[in-house]
């Protein structure tokens, strides 16, 4: 596979890079800290840097390139558009992970390296334990002089067999007696995803090989969102690399840092510049959202951080009147029915319905429960893509290997002629087979491959009616024809049956919802995928996406009651939401759920005008 020369290289994909991205770019010398604003094109900005060296062989064969981001569908994205970017020999050493993934990709590996008091047995199962449950294992354990926060950070800050880190001697046995319970205390064994960062950074601090295989194997790291990084993750990251070794490029905004509560470093920028001497660069320009969205967006930017560099808009304003507006509703059931009525007005106007989101702060499925049926009624959908669908939430099962594996051949069985779904299932085939684009042969047998593969569910398809029972039937047989151990050896995260049954389950109980009243496989393949269904999701689960409209519900001072400018989490909370906007973003308030937040009114002013519902258009 031919290389450029860095000084011949163009960006892939897109006509322009702004100078400071270049800079950030080229930097390969040293570590960089890149501070970008939303819709600074941060995700556009790695899969460049990714080409870049791939392409040059500054990354050269066999070494890889390690992204790690916070959720599942960024990571995915990223991925994503590297393929688009790269060849497929190069894009395969690109290695897009969640924090979460990259640990317990080491943990399932290597767990017999880890000491017998917390080696974990391989059929654990994942834990997100409450307060309640964690005051249950107190009480249960006689500690009374702590409290389940306390606790959350013992587990999540003590380090496994590190005598130097001078933790008392209570706080430790604290810390073993909960990984004896959780480990030897009930027939199933649970970890929480802080033991296995824990885990992890024990397994790449003590053992020299695992070590030295990390490090090698990834000279390059990108740190996608780097301001919700928690101080155990970035010392996961310490222990695994170090500035000698490996050069890394992390992206994020102090303004979105939306992860304190679960612990993100307050001034994780200036740490991680500290540790690996990294240069600073910020990106201004925002491809995103229009000059009158950007105004709006920087005067919430400017309450949070009065320094803060003015954003360049580079999106183009495609609608007319209000782009941001409060609508006053005079009653809950005039708030429903109004904004049903208003997003059936807009689809039927061409916008698609998957571009018009919803945003609440918390709770989704109270409002599914009344706006559901409201739109339905108008013949729009409505998907809270924060429900889950077995043990997995609908937006993380979008974002599966499985589901990319899987969606293109029942389309390719759904319809007689569809050349997207046909390259994206040679794609994925060929990266279970490692097939290189080079192998001529290997390449025939992908492609015989996939025919036979689409012929065997256009055959089951053909003879099995869109119902919601003929869904297990399907999946199973591709599963069974491509191979569950094919798939589960190139999957790191489907090591253990309990995690690779739980994305089956998920896929086949949401295509059974999916199959219940379609008119067709194909239809049902749509609503699988949330086309043409509007997405309901909180504001936090909105981070890294981005819409036509956005419309925050219920923004008032009961809902949003602790909006306020002093809870810096909060403010970082609304101007990410306020921030997935392309073109409108608009509040609905009712004066029978909470009162006005005046402070917010004030400070927007006259660009952001109350409107009553009648005069909504």
């Amino acid at each position: 596979m031919s290389l450029v020369r860095p000084e011949d290289w163009v960006p892939q994909g897109i006509e322009e890079l702004e100078d400071r991205a270049w800079e950030a770019l080229r930097e390969t010398d040293r570590s960089v800290c890149v501070t970008a604003g939303a819709g600074a094109g941060k995700t556009e900005f790695l899969a460049q840097k990714a080409s870049y060296l791939l392409q040059t062989g500054l990354c050269l064969a066999p070494k890889r390139i390690l992204a790690i981001s916070f959720k599942r569908d960024a990571a995915e994205t990223l991925s994503a558009r590297v393929r688009k970017r790269c060849p497929e020999g190069q894009a395969r050493r690109f290695v897009s992970l969640t924090f979460d993934a990259f640990a317990k990709g080491l943990v399932d590996q290597f767990r017999m390296a880890v000491p017998v008091q917390y080696r974990p047995p391989a059929n654990y199962e994942i834990a997100f334990p409450t307060n309640d449950a964690l005051n249950d294992f107190l009480m249960r354990a006689g500690i009374h002089n702590i409290n389940a926060q306390q606790l959350a950070r013992i587990i999540a800050h003590v380090r496994i067999g590190d005598a130097d880190q001078g933790a008392p001697a209570n706080l430790q046995a604290i810390f073993d007696e909960y990984w004896n319970d959780q480990l030897h205390g009930r027939p199933t064994a649970y970890l929480t995803f802080p033991m296995i960062n824990r885990l992890a950074e024990y397994l790449v601090r003590a053992n020299r090989r695992i070590h030295a295989a990390i490090r090698m194997t990834y000279p390059v790291i990108f740190l996608d969102e780097f301001q919700d990084t928690q101080r155990a993750q970035f010392e996961l990251l310490t222990s695994a690399f170090d500035k000698d070794h490996n050069t890394f490029t992390a992206v994020g905004d102090d303004k979105q840092r939306i992860m304190g509560w679960a612990g993100a470093m307050p001034n994780g920028f200036e740490v991680y510049t500290q540790q690996f001497d990294a240069r600073p660069i910020s990106l201004l320009l925002n491809w995103r959202s229009h000059t009158d969205l950007v105004a709006i967006q920087h005067i919430v930017a400017q309450s949070i951080d009065p320094n803060v560099e003015h954003a360049v808009a580079r999106g183009e304003k495609t609608v007319d009147g209000h782009v941001c507006a409060i609508w006053d509703f005079g009653s809950e059931e005039e708030e429903i029915e109004g904004l049903a009525g208003w997003i059936a007005e807009q689809v039927g106007d061409g916008i698609p319905a998957h571009e018009l989101a919803v945003l609440v702060r918390n709770r989704p499925e109270r409002l599914e429960k009344e706006l559901g049926p409201a739109l339905a009624e108008l013949g729009v959908p409505l998907r809270n893509v924060a429900r889950n669908v077995g043990s997995i939430a609908i937006q993380d099962l979008l974002a599966e290997e499985l589901s990319e594996l899987l969606l293109p051949l029942l389309r390719l069985g759904a319809e007689k002629r569809n050349p997207a779904a046909w390259s994206l299932a040679q794609e994925q085939l060929r990266r279970l087979e490692a097939i290189s684009l080079d192998d001529d042969l290997g390449l025939q047998r992908s492609a015989a491959r996939t025919e036979a593969l689409v012929k065997s569910i256009r055959a089951y398809i053909t003879s099995h009616d869109p119902r919601a029972a003929n869904a297990v039937g399907a999946v199973a047989l591709l599963i069974e024809e491509i191979g569950e151990a094919v798939i589960r050896r190139v999957t790191p995260s489907y090591t253990r049956n309990a995690d690779f049954a739980r994305v089956v389950e998920g896929f086949e109980l949401l295509l059974s919802e999916c199959l219940g009243d379609a008119d067709s496989w194909s239809q049902a393949l749509d609503r699988f995928e949330g086309r043409n269904q509007v997405p309901l999701m909180t504001i936090h689960k909105s981070k890294g996406m981005e819409f036509h409209t956005v419309v925050f519900f219920g923004l008032d001072s009961n809902s949003w009651w602790s909006l306020t400018p002093n809870k810096m989490e909060e403010m970082n909370s609304f101007f990410v939401a306020l921030t997935r906007a392309k073109q409108r973003a608009f509040f609905t308030n009712c004066r029978d759920r909470g009162g006005r937040i005046n402070w917010l009114e004030s400070l927007l002013g006259a660009h952001v005008p109350r409107i009553a519902s009648e005069d909504i258009a």
